[in-house]
């Protein structure tokens, strides 16, 4: 599995960004959003029970990260096709302001290290990389267990002040000092 300062590997996949027929799909690559931070999350299958919990707060996080120049990916194995659907069936997915990217061929996934063996789905991985492509956090919950996006908000936060951050620190709060 990629870890803290590896490089965010190349990729070129479709993705599902509305659920208008007409604007439905685009490309994402590794180059899309440059001088951007990254958020990338991988969630196991379309039409399951956590996955749309983490996405949909994913989602209603958006424009947090957005305000601290920063872009979230979900990503998972099923096709912008069934990507499409589900967010046409799942009420909560509707109106959802983050491409789903569709790792059909496993590039994103095995590229990252993070498809499960035994199941052969992601496991619940979340990567955040700075604008210069190098990842700064990974996190990896088991199958069961869904993220918390608030927390990779506030991590973000810490990463970008470029301090010392205590364990729970918040913006606005202080820096630790060296001595």
């Amino acid at each position: 599995m990629l870890t803290i300062g590896d490089r965010l590997p190349a990729f070129d996949v479709p993705a599902t960004v509305s659920i208008d027929a007409d604007k439905a799909f685009t490309r994402i690559d590794d180059q899309s959003a440059p001088g951007k931070w990254k958020v990338i999350f991988f969630w196991p299958k379309d039409f399951t029970f956590v996955c749309p919990t983490e996405i949909a707060a994913f989602g209603k996080l958006a424009g947090d990260f957005a305000d601290r120049d920063a872009v979230v990916w979900g990503v998972s194995l099923d096709s912008e096709f069934v990507h499409l659907a589900w967010r046409r069936d799942h009420a909560d997915l509707r109106d959802l302001p983050i491409p789903m990217l569709a790792d059909i061929k496993r590039e994103l996934s095995t590229g990252f290290g993070v498809l499960d063996a035994k199941e052969g789905v992601p496991l619940r991985a979340t990567f955040l990389v700075d604008p210069e492509g190098v990842i700064r956090y990974v996190s990896v919950n088991d199958l069961n267990v869904g993220r918390n996006p608030e927390e990779v908000l506030r991590v973000l936060d810490a990463l970008q002040t470029d301090e010392l951050c205590p364990c729970n620190w918040k913006q606005g709060d202080a820096f630790l000092k060296a001595a």
